[in-house]
């Protein structure tokens, strides 16, 4: 039973997420106690991921932190599909065609999860190539979404309030970490050693986190007013959008030799940005897009690193 829920993990804390949210929407809790709940959930997030991030950050080779072909490629991909699908929203009616399509965008719209790092590392792939892209696509994203945005969505916002506003989101859960750790490796070599030799915690952080972010996933879930059939409409898209993107980054960073490394930073995404993204710019349905996502790249990462552990 042990060797069982090991390996498949993932699944494991997913449906702990959802569970946690079905008993506490079920036991009625005061609107205090829910408040105090949700505002513990936003501090830990963001906690459990920079402990996360700077533990992992503190493995890395930091020359190996440099700029890959690669890197080009996935960026060419995200970027068109961002500009393409945008593009084809904004001589759209707004039906629930619309609203698919929107979600689709949202799907490849959204930058790498800052949890990839902790997944290649188990499935051995170069964790700083992946973390280079993946500051690559937050600074892309940044200065791309506000110039998107507008083409189908009508916002108050300028540039610079939707620069800002996605910076604070994504930026500093990266960087402070990054820093962190490259001070810790720089300076503090002994302890460095002493966080790097205690197996699986960045895992086990990570489990944590992902649990939170499946109940946060379940509760814009259950809030969403949507009919049947644009709700499966919504589950298609999400669906083929992961495992294309999977695929693609796969196949781009074959022959390089980092297949892993750009499958994952195409792949896996940072789902609770696009929760984000649609309650603050996009049509709020488009969260049901981001917990959905959560479920399917999770799903793909369960069965690569099952795989990677029958090997």
């Amino acid at each position: 039973m042990l060797n069982f829920i090991k390996n498949w993990s993932l699944p494991f804390t997913m449906c702990l997420g959802v569970l946690a949210y079905i008993v506490a929407h079920a036991l009625q809790l005061p609107i205090e106690v829910k408040d105090g709940i949700n505002e513990g959930i936003k501090i830990a997030q963001p906690a459990l991921l920079f402990c996360m991030l700077y533990i992992s950050f503190c493995k890395i080779d930091f020359k190996q932190l440099r700029l890959r072909p690669w890197h080009g490629y996935l960026l060419l991909v995200q970027i068109g599909m961002m500009g393409l699908l945008s593009t084809i929203l904004h001589f759209m009616p707004h039906n629930n065609w619309f609203i698919i399509l929107e979600c689709m965008l949202a799907c490849f719209i959204c930058p790498t999860a800052t949890a990839s790092v902790v997944i290649v590392e188990k499935l051995k792939g170069n964790p700083a190539t992946l973390l280079m892209y993946n500051i690559l696509i937050n600074i892309s994203v940044a200065l791309i979404v506000p110039a998107f945005i507008p083409l189908f969505v009508q916002n108050e916002l300028g540039f610079t309030e939707a620069f800002t506003s996605i910076i604070k989101q994504v930026f500093p859960v990266i960087m402070i970490p990054l820093i962190l750790a490259r001070l810790t490796n720089r300076f503090l070599p002994k302890l460095r050693e002493k966080i790097t030799k205690i197996k699986d915690l960045a895992c086990y952080l990570w489990m944590v986190a992902l649990a939170l972010a499946m109940a946060t996933a379940s509760r814009a879930f259950a809030h969403t007013d949507i009919d049947l059939y644009t709700l499966l409409g919504i589950i298609a898209i999400t669906a083929s959008s992961c495992v294309l993107q999977f695929f693609v980054g796969r196949r781009i960073g074959k022959p390089f030799g980092d297949h892993i490394s750009a499958g994952q930073a195409l792949g896996q995404k940072n789902t609770v940005f696009v929760i984000w993204l649609a309650y603050t710019f996009m049509d709020p349905i488009c969260a049901v897009a981001g917990g959905l996502y959560s479920i399917w790249h999770n799903t793909i990462n369960s069965i690569q690193l099952y795989r990677n552990g029958s090997k």
